[in-house]
């Protein structure tokens, strides 16, 4: 499982945002790995997008998503949730791509564990991480991973499964109220996991 390199990470956002579906997602947990296909993601555009953490500039909480592409961008919301963004693009952009579904590959006993969910039944195991915040739940990712880079060996993304362009769904964006007509949201089509139909 190579990691992908920096290059990856420092194309225009709009492009990653469609190639990282079928890329797995990795995180190393108390020596255990936790492996997952992404398989649906939103892009956000920094001072293009009313809908980006990034529009009015840099701040102290958003101060991640300005970094190099590859650098891990968490986030706390509705006083309950954390949601994680993959920083793209060059240093000082502010442009990300938000994970919002994936699909359990390996580790789904931890997974599983980290849900609260001791067991499931077919029609629920796309509860495990069908959405931002259940997501990083299952993967523990929360405020201490924010700023981690996706080089490192704690949580890094490697080549999966390629999408043809004809299984991937694109769509507007989940739950935000301005640029709500921006088309930035991809997933595969007919995959379990996919948060929204």
């Amino acid at each position: 499982m190579r990691k992908l390199p920096r290059s990856f990470y420092l194309r225009p956002t709009l492009t990653i945002a469609k190639d990282v579906l079928g890329k797995l997602i990795i995180r190393k947990l108390r020596g255990k790995l936790l492996i997952g296909k992404i398989i649906e993601v939103e892009a956000y555009l920094g001072e293009k997008d009313p809908a980006s953490h990034a529009f009015r500039g840099k701040t102290k909480r958003n101060e991640v998503m300005f970094r190099e592409g590859g650098h891990l961008y968490v986030y706390f919301t509705y006083g309950m949730h954390f949601c994680a963004n993959i920083v793209t693009e060059e240093e000082g952009i502010g442009h990300a791509v938000l994970l919002r579904a994936v699909e359990p590959i390996e580790g789904i006993n931890i997974i599983m564990n980290n849900r609260k969910m001791e067991q499931w039944r077919n029609g629920e195991m796309k509860q495990l991480s069908n959405g931002p915040a259940k997501f990083c739940q299952a993967f523990d990712i929360a405020r201490k991973q924010n700023g981690t880079d996706l080089l490192g060996d704690e949580i890094f993304l490697a080549e999966g499964e390629p999408i043809p362009k004809s299984q991937i769904g694109i769509s507007t964006r989940i739950g935000i109220r301005n640029a709500t007509e921006k088309k930035w949201r991809f997933y595969v089509k007919g995959n379990l996991f996919v948060s929204r139909k």
